[in-house]
């Protein structure tokens, strides 16, 4: 019985282990040039101002506030990427993919940690608007690939 269980628990473990390294990754990776603000501003995201917001004391009930306009900022987010996907070849990236799985994970572990652990719910709700801030980018560049000149070959 023991076996059975850790044979369970530990390949379970190491594959959250794995995911949350990967994501934090990802979030952490550096572009050369940020398109988030521009696509933030054109688009009306509130990511932006509720990544200031949280640097600042936040009461519990200002928090689910602070969700829900992150959550209204993914639902748009995630209708541009999907409904662009002919600007690039493949659709949606893996890892756009993960961070969206990520963002609902966190949302998650939010609802769970708001009323009991402001700073941990204050922390889920930084990574979440990191989430949006790397989506936006990702978004932005598409945006710029459209509007590239594309080369004419001619014959």
């Amino acid at each position: 019985m023991t076996a059975t269980t850790l044979i369970i628990v530990i390949p379970t473990v190491l594959l959250i282990y794995s995911f949350r390294y990967t994501c934090l990754r990802i979030l952490r990776a550096q572009t050369p040039r940020d398109y988030a603000p521009g696509l933030a501003a054109a688009n009306g995201l509130k990511y932006p101002g509720i990544q200031g917001r949280l640097l600042q004391e936040v009461s519990a009930a200002e928090l689910t506030a602070l969700q829900k306009s992150l959550d209204a900022d993914y639902v748009l987010l995630t209708y541009l990427l999907k409904h662009t996907a002919g600007f690039e070849d493949g659709g949606i990236a893996v890892e756009q993919r993960i961070l969206m799985l990520d963002f609902k994970v966190i949302r998650l572990f939010f609802a769970l940690a708001r009323r009991l652990a402001v700073p941990q719910a204050r922390a889920a709700l930084a990574e979440m608007s990191s989430i949006l801030e790397h989506l936006a980018d990702a978004m932005g560049k598409r945006v710029q690939r459209s509007l590239r000149p594309r080369h004419q070959t001619g014959g």
